[in-house]
């Protein structure tokens, strides 16, 4: 892998984007970088205040805003689950780095959004997490360059079968 190169990951809310990213930086002595994070400061509330104040397409342009603002280098990029729904942020985080989609079946995903109402989960209005999920899961696949598998597998098996795709 290229030095300066970048790995993102995307993913379902609950994958683990961000548990596996610090333990995957750490290991590769990369920088880690959490969107999320970054659109709570830009924004400067939680995620789920941003989706009851503002909306939905108010979140994905903050979303699209922050990302498109980012240049690391040699850094672990943890997105948020609804990245994929704009191609802008999609192709800028591309053109900087490999793209790892961290799969989980839906029915983990469900196991593992217990706290769904405050997790900050941009569902269009009227759709069901089962929406959203089918949604997208076409969407990670088209622009994944990997794809690691993440269901049952504790953190470190993850972490390892991630650096070993790689």
């Amino acid at each position: 892998m290229h030095q300066h190169r970048n790995i993102i990951l995307i993913g379902m809310p609950g994958a683990g984007k961000s548990t596996v990213g610090v333990v995957l930086a750490k290991t590769l002595g990369m920088q880690f970088v959490d969107t999320d994070i970054l659109i709570q400061e830009r924004a400067g509330k939680m995620l789920q205040e941003i989706l009851d104040t503002d909306g939905p397409e108010a979140f994905k342009r903050i979303e699209e805003e922050t990302i498109l603002s980012l240049h690391p280098r040699r850094a672990v990029i943890a997105t948020g689950g609804s990245v994929v729904c704009s191609p802008d942020a999609m192709a800028h985080l591309k053109s900087g780095g490999l793209v790892v989609y961290l799969e989980i079946p839906y029915a983990e995903m469900e196991k593992r959004l217990k706290n769904i109402t405050t997790r900050g989960i941009v569902l269009l209005p009227g759709q069901s997490l089962r929406g959203m999920y089918d949604e997208r899961v076409p969407l990670y696949e088209k622009y994944a360059d990997l794809t690691v598998a993440c269901s049952g597998g504790d953190l470190e098996s993850v972490v390892e079968n991630v650096i070993e795709a790689l």
